[in-house]
């Protein structure tokens, strides 16, 4: 192009230096992961340090599958939450019920994914890919939810929010009576008043212990609208106080949608003005071409209202494993971003819901349709 630079070669040249070996996480993302999916995770990073983690931003994270039996919620969730990097979270039950294995004191084992099934199941061990543990471990779960969620303060209907933070309490409890320190995330969220849901929360052991629970009259009946309603009102009063939205979605599946309806909710259902999302991060392995949800874009969730179109830019998503992705993520703003204020969204879920119903049209108001 003569007089003039080419718009297309105006991006940092690739030359980087040759790894030390002596690097923190943060230098080798930004100086090595330059292209690819690296390049994308470096985007990810980035996007996560310099907007996402700005204390005007109020930050929603979805776990799927069952990262913490791998070590992820103690390694990278607790670290997230007591920095006030995560100010509520959607996740699915398993991740939540293999959680609490290591608040109550009890041992998973790294293993292999190449061994006989069979073997494994004469010696009462269970297998997620190569993670193995006793199958006494189950027994010994189920034990403490049967018996916590029987409990007089289980005794009502409530939504998932309070059920993990009652949860998240007893095992802030055990933990403290075994000398652990917090290993839990439902414990972590507990003491720094984060609110943790569950999509589905029947699809899990949690869940079938509760139905156990039910069968007798007992245990506690959870309220899947008030989960829906609580999540909308966190996103509504964050965008009418003057605050941005930001979520990091890591997988997709039910998790992934329900951080993601709140604005559907807001505009769609209520009838409430409002734009989507401000910032998205997406760690996923699924393609966007096979129609599953893990895989959709953020241009596909403008289409839905759940992505502001202007703030489409700030969005990102790198096809990458999360259980290779969230401990790059997490060391590199561990290393690079300040810690924030704990927002305690538990404490104020009963007023952002009186809040966002103040601003609801009046069929919603009425008892009639």
């Amino acid at each position: 192009m003569s007089g003039r630079e080419n718009p297309y070669l105006t991006g940092q040249p690739i030359h980087p230096d040759g790894i030390r070996g002596d690097e923190t996480v943060a230098e080798m993302v930004d100086r090595t992961f330059l292209a690819y999916n690296a390049g994308r995770l470096r985007e990810a990073a980035r996007l996560l340090d310099e907007k996402i983690l700005k204390n005007d931003v109020v930050v929603g994270l979805s776990l799927s599958g069952a990262l913490t039996p791998a070590g992820l919620g103690r390694s990278c969730v607790i670290p997230l939450i007591e920095n006030g990097f995560v100010d509520w979270i959607v996740s699915t039950g398993a991740n939540l019920y293999h959680d609490t294995h290591f608040g109550i004191g009890l041992t998973l084992h790294r293993g292999t994914p190449f061994i006989d099934d069979r073997a494994l199941k004469e010696k009462e061990v269970v297998r997620i890919y190569d993670v193995l543990f006793s199958f006494d471990v189950l027994l010994k779960t189920d034990k403490f939810f049967y018996e916590i969620l029987a409990a007089p303060e289980f005794q009502k209907e409530m939504g998932t929010a309070e059920l993990h933070y009652l949860v998240g309490k007893y095992i802030a409890e055990r933990e403290k009576v075994l000398g652990l320190g917090t290993v839990s995330l439902l414990s972590a969220a507990y003491r720094h008043g984060v609110p943790v849901y569950t999509s589905s929360p029947g699809d899990s052991s949690i869940g079938m212990n509760i139905a156990a629970l039910n069968l007798k009259g007992l245990g506690p009946r959870i309220d899947l609208s008030l989960d829906v309603n609580e999540t909308a009102a966190i996103v509504y009063d964050t965008k009418k106080s003057g605050q941005r939205s930001g979520v990091v979605l890591l997988g997709g599946g039910s998790p992934k949608n329900f951080v993601l309806q709140t604005e559907p909710q807001i505009q769609e259902v209520f009838g409430l003005k409002e734009s989507g999302h401000d910032y998205f991060l997406q760690i996923t392995d699924a393609r966007p071409d096979t129609g599953g949800l893990s895989g959709a874009t953020p241009s596909e969730a403008v289409s839905w209202g759940k992505v502001d179109p202007d703030r489409l830019p700030d969005s990102v998503v790198a096809y990458v494993d999360t259980t290779i992705a969230l401990p790059i993520l997490t060391s590199y703003v561990m290393g690079r971003h300040a810690k924030r204020s704990q927002r305690r969204l538990y404490d104020r879920r009963a007023d952002l819901i009186a809040l966002m119903k103040k601003d609801l049209p009046e069929k919603f108001q009425s008892q009639t349709i």
